[in-house]
């Protein structure tokens, strides 16, 4: 079941590709940090990011 975020693929002013997670009431949760030379990669990226989040552990930093 979809919690209704949205993987948006897009290219930037630079023409590199680059995506970002919207949650459904349109704001940006997560995005790329970096450009792509190809709409490949940034599919890559995404599916990376699918495969690592859902077992990633939270870790707490000092406060500074």
């Amino acid at each position: 079941m979809s919690n209704g975020a949205t993987f948006e693929v897009y290219r930037d002013r630079a023409d590199e590709w680059r995506w970002r997670l919207v949650a459904r009431n349109g704001r940006i949760i997560a995005d790329s940090g970096e450009g792509y030379t190809s709409k490949q990669g940034a599919e890559r990226g995404i599916e990376s990011v699918k495969r690592s989040a859902a077992d990633a552990a939270v870790e707490y930093l000092p406060e500074d």
